[in-house]
């Protein structure tokens, strides 16, 4: 059993569904020919992230029967994903969702009709100027991660690539600079419409793009590169568009036993990709199995219907609102709530946490008690369903090798948003302060984290933060099991505004949390016991 059995029709259709393989329902080739004439979208990014969603909801979308244009990948980083990943399986891939029962789902997708290195050093970027000098291309997207939409003076300054490109062509390395020079393409083509698409995991990102893609277009024309009229073309809103969305589903590194179980159906191509920049991929993505994608629909020359396949359209509020009920309430805090005890507790898995009574009550009371009575319920999705699958399908899956020592890394970066936006609303909307328990208990737990001592007295290593020592500098008078000392650096720490998001005492939490934290201090045990006892009052 091989991908490529399947695209060139060479296969036991019945043998792949008896096995439960999920096939194709369109003509791939059919497909690849109207695609490769009308190209309509073109994805940057061709990671797992990228098959495993915005890919696997436009076959959903072709099996249908009510669309018949796929998708073209361009990679702008790591070129070895297309050699590897790409080319050998004819662009096909399987995808194996991860269900929280411990049970696996298989679906081949072949949406993917090219997959071209976006660069101009390759004969791939005539293709790619080609479509983009097309007008049937309505969209371009993006998972490129937030520091793809990076760049610096030096690629501001890269002259502009020759549209035929060759190994001796140069032009920006960065992806807004070559995205940016292919958008030029089009503008000559006679200022094409485009929308501008970013599905990356990250606030506003249509503004990331936007803001990438005008600075590259705005040295240009102060260089006189080109035109001064690009960049009011890519101001133009009746031309161009840079759309918000949300973005959330988690896909992991392929995992050992997906690729056992997958050995023992008889599928072949379960072989493991790693990259010169360690990029690990193989022919199959395993992802899991919950997945959201809010779009805001503002599109100047049409759109794939990917809500054919479970996307939402709806407005840029509304996106907004879904982002903030993911990051401030209904599923971050609950991640660093979690992350800052299961350390203290000695857990490695996430999906181990949630078979701790204590923890599991913790982060659930955290949601549905302490963070929803700020949460403006965005109508697309529904904040109680949101955090019953987190706790009850995403965070307890089997699958999903995630560690509480990732999910720390930046704490200091993230207690703000994740904690101090709902405690401002708290203060805002005038709200009972009595109400909350839980997250004081958390920001109490940071303190005795930044000690570096589990609750059994063993040393840990804190994750990675820009913060790590300036912080753990000031708990470091504290010590473990000394009742009376000066706990006066607690002042210290729980004023700060640019760790919290506000002045703790200000709000009138902070000699609360300092009262968790002396508990938490007392000794060997003293974290679960303190846990334990706050879980339970509340």
């Amino acid at each position: 059993m091989k991908l490529n059995d399947i695209y060139s029709g060479n296969y036991n259709a019945a043998e792949w569904e008896a096995k439960g393989y999920e096939l194709p329902k369109y003509d791939i080739k059919a497909v690849r020919e109207k695609t490769a004439k009308e190209p309509t979208w073109v994805h940057f990014g061709g990671g797992n992230i990228f098959r495993a969603f915005p890919a696997a909801i436009l076959n959903d979308a072709l099996n249908t029967g009510k669309y018949d244009r796929g998708v073209i990948v361009a990679e702008t980083f790591d070129f070895e994903v297309i050699d590897k990943a790409y080319t050998p399986y004819n662009n096909l891939s399987l995808l194996v969702s991860l269900q929280s029962d411990g049970n696996i789902e298989k679906k081949v997708i072949a949406s993917v009709t090219e997959a071209l290195k976006a660069d101009p050093q390759f004969d791939d970027w005539n293709r790619l100027v080609e479509i983009f000098r097309n007008p049937s291309l309505q969209m371009i997207s993006f998972t490129i991660t937030e520091k793809g939409y990076t760049y610096n003076e030096a690629d501001l300054q890269a002259p502009l690539p020759s549209p035929l490109g060759g190994k001796t062509c140069e032009g920006p390395k960065f992806a807004m600079g070559k995205v940016t020079a292919l958008l030029y393409e089009r503008y000559k083509a006679g200022k094409l419409p485009l929308t501008i698409q970013s599905m990356d995991n990250c606030s506003h990102n249509g503004g990331r793009v936007k803001a990438g893609v005008l600075a590259y277009a705005e040295r240009w024309v102060n260089t006189g590169l080109v035109p001064a009229n690009f960049a009011e073309y890519l101001r133009d809103k009746t031309k161009v568009t840079f759309p918000w969305s949300m973005i959330d589903k988690i896909t992991p590194r392929p995992h050992e036993k997906v690729k056992e179980l997958l050995a023992k159906d008889g599928f072949e191509d379960n072989n493991y990709i790693e990259t010169e920049k360690h990029t690990f991929t193989a022919p199959f993505v395993n992802a899991e199995e919950v997945q959201y994608l809010v779009i805001e629909d503002d599109y100047t020359n049409g759109r794939p219907p990917l809500d054919l396949g479970g996307a939402l359209y709806t407005t840029r509020e509304t996106v907004d609102k879904v982002e903030t009920m993911k990051v401030t309430t209904c599923l971050n805090p609950l991640h660093t709530a979690m992350s800052i005890y299961g350390c203290m507790l000695g857990y490695t898995l996430i999906s181990a946490e949630m078979k701790d009574d204590d923890l599991r009550a913790f982060i659930q009371k955290i949601g549905y008690m302490e963070a929803m009575p700020v949460v403006v319920d965005p109508g697309v999705l529904n904040p109680y369903e949101f955090i019953g699958a987190v706790i009850n399908r995403r965070l307890p899956n089997p699958f999903m090798p995630d560690a509480p020592q990732r999910i720390a890394m930046d704490t200091s970066q993230k207690l703000p948003i994740r904690f101090g936006e709902t405690l401002k609303k708290y203060i805002a909307r005038g709200l009972d302060k009595s109400n909350l328990v839980l997250i004081p208990l958390t920001l109490a737990g940071y303190a005795r984290y930044l000690k570096g001592i589990k609750d059994d007295g063993t040393p840990f290593d804190c994750s990675p933060d820009p913060m790590q020592a300036e912080l753990q500098a000031i708990v470091a008078p504290l010590e473990i099991g000394k009742p009376d000392q000066d706990w006066s650096p607690l002042k210290q720490l729980y004023s700060r505004r640019d760790v919290f998001g506000l002045d703790l005492y200000e709000a009138g939490l902070g000699e609360q949390i300092e009262g968790m934290v002396k508990e938490l201090y007392a000794g060997e045990g003293a974290v679960r016991k303190t846990l334990h006892k706050y879980v339970k009052m509340r």
